[in-house]
């Protein structure tokens, strides 16, 4: 249960509190992006195969979705847990740009990980140098990217160096 609860806190972060509000006074929910809240995500769970998770250094028995196992509203994600490490992808119709406006969201920098651009940024707080995210865009919004290190590990490996790891085998997944 420990690691539902950190995993949730980690996680928290970002998606609760999201990046933008639904807009329903068109009558059909939209993100605050404009895009169809029925229009199909990416949904990591199913399309992330467990080769690739074994190579991003997770077990893919570990699989949760949502956020301690709870769906979030405009979003896919999933999680995964490693010795060291959780691996996360959320899918979303919002924008980068929404990203990079949300309060908390901080340090943004443009990187690249396997081949493909993205902006990396960290959420202030207290897990602040647990974490390292990517959004990239694609034609639904966006896909994040998500390394957190286990608060329990000593000495751990910067985030960031373990997420472009991660990433050589996940991102080439991820919808453009």
């Amino acid at each position: 249960m420990s690691r539902r609860i950190l995993l949730a806190l980690l996680i928290g972060a970002l998606a609760t509190g999201a990046v933008g509000c639904e807009d329903t006074k068109s009558g059909s929910p939209t993100t605050s992006s404009g895009t169809t809240a029925a229009q199909a995500l990416f949904n990591p769970c199913t399309g992330i195969p467990d080769d690739a998770l074994r190579s991003a250094g997770v077990d893919p028995a570990t699989e949760e979705a949502g956020i301690a196992g709870v769906p979030q509203s405009g979003w896919e994600i999933c999680n995964w847990e490693g010795p060291k490490y959780f691996v996360s992808v959320f899918s979303t119709a919002r924008t980068v740009a929404e990203f990079e406006k949300k309060p908390g969201n901080i340090e943004f920098r443009d990187v690249t990980v396997a081949g493909r651009v993205g902006r990396q940024f960290k959420v202030e707080g207290a897990s602040k140098n647990l974490l390292c995210d990517v959004v990239f865009a694609a034609r639904q919004g966006a896909v994040q990217l998500r390394v957190s290190n286990k608060a329990t590990i000593s000495s751990p490996e910067d985030p960031c160096v373990i997420l472009n790891r991660v990433g050589g085998s996940t991102v080439p997944l991820f919808p453009h």
